[in-house]
């Protein structure tokens, strides 16, 4: 992910705090904080993971600034999603991400708590949820300072069972679930799938080096899908110095920045 000078037409939609970059090989430009919580890789491995066909329809739980929502959109101009997104900052910056690359007419953002989605959505309507949720518990860890770094690592506005919770009632029958997630809570994170009707379809566990355990996991589900789940060959973030071949492959130009 390259940072580059915004053009003088962006101006109206980048704010001084904030740095433009790009995503997707080039293709996308994202709108994000300066200083604080800013993109992963975490998001770009998860999109690459994911199943979309043109006509579905698809949400985002916590969708941040946007990033998942623009890297499917950008992939099937045929799919039509929806963000939520509980930070207001976030948020905006997620409606600002879309007017930039020109997506408005295949994603929207609700800002608001997941939580509350039965309000506005009805019950078995989508054919796919994706979602990047918290990965700490409250009490686990250190609690970043900064609203976004807070909301975005600690389950702070929803816990897993909430982001599980949505999903079911969101999903038709056949609906597909994509998720990422840490490795060490994959126990928990099977068993409330299960108890949501969810069935795990895939997996992929993700190692920093070949040499290290895995810390996060790439998980497919379906509602009421039939038993059997396929454990993927495991995927290696890092060669060497940098990226493995897979890993810029699937990413692209992104490059994480980290403060």
């Amino acid at each position: 992910m390259n940072e580059f000078p915004p053009c003088p037409d962006l101006l109206p939609l980048l704010h001084p705090d904030e740095t433009l970059d790009t995503l997707g090989y080039g293709k996308l430009q994202i709108i994000q904080p300066r200083q604080g919580f800013r993109v992963t890789i975490d998001p770009v491995l998860l999109a690459s993971f994911t199943r979309i066909k043109a006509g579905e329809r698809w949400i985002d739980l916590g969708c941040g600034s946007g990033v998942l929502p623009l890297l499917l959109a950008s992939r099937e101009a045929g799919i039509q999603m929806t963000g939520i997104e509980i930070d207001p900052a976030s948020a905006d910056q997620a409606c600002r991400n879309i007017l930039l690359n020109n997506l408005e007419k295949q994603i929207d953002i609700i800002p608001g708590d997941l939580r509350d989605l039965r309000k506005s959505h009805a019950a078995q309507s989508l054919d796919g949820v994706i979602t990047n949720p918290p990965y700490r518990r409250p009490e686990s860890g250190r609690i970043s300072i900064g609203e976004q770094r807070s909301t975005a690592r600690h389950e702070l506005h929803g816990s897993l069972d909430d982001f599980l919770d949505a999903s079911h009632y969101l999903l038709k029958n056949g609906g597909r679930f994509y998720a990422i997630y840490l490795a060490e809570r994959i126990p928990e994170l099977l068993i409330k799938m299960s108890a949501k009707m969810i069935e795990p379809k895939r997996l992929r566990c993700i190692h920093p080096r070949r040499e290290n355990a895995a810390n996060l996991v790439l998980i497919e589900g379906r509602r009421n899908g039939r038993p059997g789940l396929t454990i993927e060959p495991p995927l290696f973030l890092y060669e060497g110095e940098g990226y493995s071949e897979e890993v810029r492959m699937l990413a692209g130009d992104f490059v994480e920045k980290r403060d």
